[in-house]
């Protein structure tokens, strides 16, 4: 089934493609390809998954390779998602320019199994949980990010008069700020859950609180720069551009988080 993975990439490319022309030139047609040509990406997507879960018997989301994609497939479900409910125009087309990145990193990642002189430490439930949580958090942030991203566009655009369909089919700038502000409100338990739970893990494992570690510590300041937001938000009320920009930053800081090297943590083995 090795077809499955390149394919799915292909495809997956198309379909941006498509989203891209129908952000230029408003072609509804083409939009409507791009959606179905991005439903069956989900397809081969939740195939793979499938049956790469069958092979190793466990959820495939330890390894690089497998987070990678894990990630890729919730932004894709995500995007499908919101993109019927409440019809987003270009949301699916940048939220999925990060999703086919990720997915096509992957493709120079090792695709192996977990080593055998890992497999004891790194497959338990509470490391899966602790690791499905981080990357679900993720893809709401991204979330996040794209509903920002907009945001910023769409200021930009206002600020220097360009007028057009495309500025209308953005949608209202009060919109996009809470769609980010709900993104972020949600993702953000998520990621504050995972990092408990992988505290919990390290200490089990390792007898102790790695905090002095380089991945703890990027993944604190990915914490403070998101708590600052919500604060920002929530007690101080404050609205608008200077928000989303926030929002934007925390999520490079994520993506810094992300692709650290594992060379410089002394507990996540299997990066």
């Amino acid at each position: 089934m090795n077809w499955i993975y390149p394919l799915t990439i292909i495809i997956y490319s198309i379909s941006l493609f498509a989203y891209f022309i129908d952000f230029l030139q408003h072609n509804r047609k083409v939009n409507r390809l791009a959606f179905w040509l991005l439903s069956v990406v989900w397809l081969l997507q939740t195939v793979f998954f499938i049956i790469r879960a069958i092979d190793l018997n466990r959820l495939p989301i330890i390894t690089p390779f497998e987070g990678l994609f894990f990630y890729a497939w919730v932004v894709v479900t995500l995007s499908l998602i919101i993109n019927r409910v409440f019809r987003v125009d270009f949301l699916v087309f940048f939220v999925n320019i990060i999703g086919f990145v990720m997915m096509s990193f992957s493709l120079f990642t090792p695709d192996g199994d977990v080593p055998e002189s890992l497999a004891s430490l790194l497959i338990s439930e509470l490391l899966i949980i602790h690791v499905s949580m981080i990357l679900l958090s993720y893809a709401g942030l991204t979330l996040a990010f794209a509903f920002s991203a907009l945001y910023v566009l769409e200021h930009q655009m206002l600020k220097r008069k360009k007028w057009g369909k495309r500025l209308l089919r953005l949608g209202s700038l009060t919109k996009l700020d809470q769609y980010a502000f709900h993104s972020t409100m949600f993702a953000f338990p998520l990621f504050l859950i995972g990092i408990i739970l992988g505290f919990v893990w390290a200490s089990i494992q390792f007898g102790e609180l790695p905090w002095f570690d380089a991945k703890v510590i990027s993944s604190m300041i990915v914490m403070c720069g998101y708590a600052v937001y919500l604060y920002q938000r929530v007690v101080k009320m404050k609205r608008g551009y200077s928000m989303a920009l926030l929002n934007v930053a925390c999520f490079l800081l994520i993506l810094i988080n992300y692709f650290l090297p594992g060379s410089l943590s002394t507990f996540h083995l299997w990066d």
